[in-house]
């Protein structure tokens, strides 16, 4: 008799990074990106997650970026608008809570400027998200940091991956597709929950194992 035996499945752990930051620059925290890594970093908010997505794009090189901020403030907007002209970014789709037209209307009136109605939508949501790609790089960036200053305590993970990547990449598409782009969606939007994103096991983090980098300047 032939016993019924579950297959397994075998792959290679990602690499994996945890540090803590109390000073210095998106930079000097990140530090080189490598394919197939996964860091994490805890931060007193000295920089925000437009600093961060300038020094990936400024390593990966132009890039197509997904935004998702529950706010943003100007100066931040005119940052990724210079990104774009640079053609560091070179393309964009932002996705904002609905709230953000009433809370920040003179902000909203400048993100549509910008970056056209279309580019951008609008509905319940308070998820924190960057998905960075060109055709070497494959990043999701998860974040509590929005797109303005937030001098607080606050965490950060980079992670390259391309089944990730298009797992992110694929639910954005389908908020894109429902949100009508000059709307400001009530209802959460009906995404199909046909794919999921299995993580590999991860040990419990101790704190003798998180490391604080030298910077060259405080905040």
């Amino acid at each position: 008799m032939i016993e019924n035996i579950k297959a397994k499945t075998y792959r290679k752990k990602a690499s994996r990074t945890f540090r803590t930051v109390k000073t210095g620059c998106a930079q000097d925290a990140i530090g080189k990106l490598k394919h197939g890594e996964d860091v994490y970093i805890l931060t007193y908010g000295q920089f925000s997650l437009i600093d961060a997505l300038f020094a990936i794009v400024d390593q990966t090189g132009p890039a197509d970026v997904v935004l998702s901020s529950w706010t943003t403030a100007s100066a931040h907007l005119e940052h990724v608008d210079h990104m774009m002209s640079a053609s560091q970014v070179r393309s964009l789709r932002m996705i904002v809570d609905r709230s953000f037209r009433s809370r920040q209307p003179a902000y909203h009136r400048r993100m549509r400027e910008l970056f056209s109605q279309d580019c951008i939508r609008a509905l319940r949501s308070h998820s924190k998200f960057m998905v960075i790609t060109n055709d070497e790089w494959k990043i999701v960036v998860r974040t509590s940091m929005n797109l303005n200053e937030n001098p607080r305590l606050e965490n950060i993970e980079i992670t390259d991956d391309p089944s990730f990547a298009s797992f992110m990449l694929k639910i954005v598409d389908e908020i894109f597709d429902i949100v009508e782009p000059d709307c400001d969606m009530s209802d959460l939007p009906d995404i199909p929950e046909d794919t999921t994103y299995n993580l590999a096991d991860v040990k419990p983090l101790l704190f003798e194992t998180l490391t604080i980098p030298e910077t060259t300047h405080v905040v």
